[in-house]
């Protein structure tokens, strides 16, 4: 008997370029289109789980990692967090990552989307359609020089912060139990990035910013508000995650928050362990759902930049949350728009048409 076929996958957020440019900078495409035994995310492995897409962040590092994931196990801490990163190092990190991703393009391994339609159309050949995304502004001077040339490549979406501060704003810390009201929201130079990409129709990812900055988005901006991997402070309080009444914006906006795998940001005592139940991960989308709507939840894995449930393992296993999902009573039309066709809907509402 033939299994049926996956739900498609639309993803809000994976490190898979970080990885390659640390352990295969040399033979990225052969790496990802032929598939490794590393790592959550390759070619063969996606088509396996059915990811069919999705936002392929670009990270740059911080040069003295702060151990964050390796310290986050449960009962209580607080991580601290590196110190800004300067522009030269930022730029150069993000430079040799899109490297990396034009590059695989170029190989077959994917197709570089700038719209919903284009989206669309790599799908339906059979292509990885990915979205040119950055996580942490550095490499952004506030002139927006490098913005422009960024956009050009093919930037579409991009998280003012990760965590650690910079010149457009701050971020929550790795802390449970926690709130993201952690200290100053956007500076001037934040503000005026918010308003370059409403004018450029560039997403704003909200994941990462501290409740202040989270507010500060939502009066400028005039887009959806989206949390690309981010998950709800209610089920587990971590600053990393969303109350109740940040959600409640993101729904009254017409925006979308995307399930994050992370471990420590889905389990009530705030551990990275990867023994952790699918069932957690449903009783988010339950919430999720409760305050946001049916149209406001995706999924946004965080493959390659987090421990994810070893039940999910890597992005072949994403049909077993869609088998947990069902099992809640979830049923196939709900799936298919947590699947693809809520970040669908944002994006044509941020892009334009």
């Amino acid at each position: 008997m033939t299994e049926p076929a996956p739900i498609p996958v639309f993803d809000g957020h994976n490190d898979v370029l970080l990885r390659l440019l640390k352990s295969h900078a040399g033979s990225a495409e052969t790496a990802f289109i032929e598939g490794t035994a590393t790592g959550h995310l390759d070619l063969p492995r996606a088509r396996r789980g059915g990811f069919a897409g999705g936002m392929f962040a670009i990270f740059p590092p911080s040069p003295h990692s702060s151990g964050s994931i390796d310290r986050m196990q449960g009962g209580s801490y607080a991580v601290p967090l590196p110190p800004e990163l300067g522009l030269a190092e930022a730029q150069a990190a993000t430079t040799a990552m899109a490297s990396i991703l034009l590059r695989l393009e170029r190989a077959g391994g994917l197709s570089v989307c700038r719209s919903v339609a284009e989206i669309r159309a790599a799908i339906a050949r059979d292509s990885l359609a990915t979205v040119f995304h950055i996580e942490g502004c550095e490499a952004i001077d506030t002139d927006f020089r490098m913005l422009d040339l960024l956009y050009a490549a093919g930037l579409r979406s991009l998280g003012i912060v990760w965590s650690r501060p910079n010149a457009f704003g701050h971020g929550v810390p790795f802390q449970f139990p926690g709130s993201p009201d952690t200290g100053p929201g956007l500076t001037d130079a934040g503000r005026a990035l918010v308003r370059e990409c409403n004018e450029r129709r560039i997403l704003i990812d909200l994941s990462h910013l501290n409740e202040k900055g989270f507010w500060d988005v939502a009066e400028l901006s005039t887009a959806p508000l989206v949390a690309t991997h981010s998950n709800a402070h209610s089920v587990c309080p971590h600053a990393r995650n969303l109350t109740d009444r940040q959600l409640d914006a993101i729904r009254d906006s017409g925006g979308l928050v995307g399930l994050n795998f992370a471990t420590a940001f889905l389990r009530p005592d705030g551990s990275m362990n990867a023994d952790t139940d699918l069932e957690i991960m449903v009783r988010h989308v339950d919430a999720l759902i409760e305050r946001l709507g049916e149209d406001g939840v995706g999924l946004g894995s965080d493959y390659d930049g987090a421990t994810v449930p070893a039940a999910i393992k890597d992005a072949a296993g994403l049909p077993r949350l869609f088998e947990a999902l069902r099992a809640r009573g979830y049923d196939e039309p709900l799936l298919r728009k947590i699947g693809t066709e809520n970040w669908f809907r944002v994006l044509e509402r941020t892009w334009g048409g």
